[in-house]
């Protein structure tokens, strides 16, 4: 059952931007996304709130979660985020492995 997190980095004057960018161009967001388990990693930027960034993270399942949260490189996550000042929002969502129900299917265009 995979597990997407939503977290939402709130800083001031840019800093949750300038995370984001230090994550992609250090490789961080590289390593992250070639961990066992990890099934997306991407950031998004909220067009009514320039002072924020959402990243939607998912993980084929909770040990996978607890894996990366183990791994080194987590401290250097923690390390940006309070060089940055940031504050964080985190929402959990877990998959619903039946799909998506036929009375919604209609709205979707693909």
């Amino acid at each position: 059952m995979a597990v997407t997190v939503h977290i939402y980095y709130s800083g001031q004057a840019g800093s949750a931007r300038k995370f984001a960018e230090e994550m992609t161009v250090s490789g961080i967001v590289r390593l992250i996304r070639a961990e066992e388990g990890n099934e997306r990693y991407a950031y998004f930027f909220p067009m009514e709130d320039p002072e924020t960034v959402l990243l939607i993270d998912r993980w084929r399942d909770q040990k996978a979660i607890d894996l990366h949260h183990a791994s080194p490189m987590m401290a250097e996550i923690i390390r940006l985020r309070e060089k940055y000042g940031l504050h964080m929002r985190v929402e959990r969502y877990v998959s619903d492995e039946s799909g998506i129900p036929a009375g919604d299917e209609k709205f979707i265009r693909r």
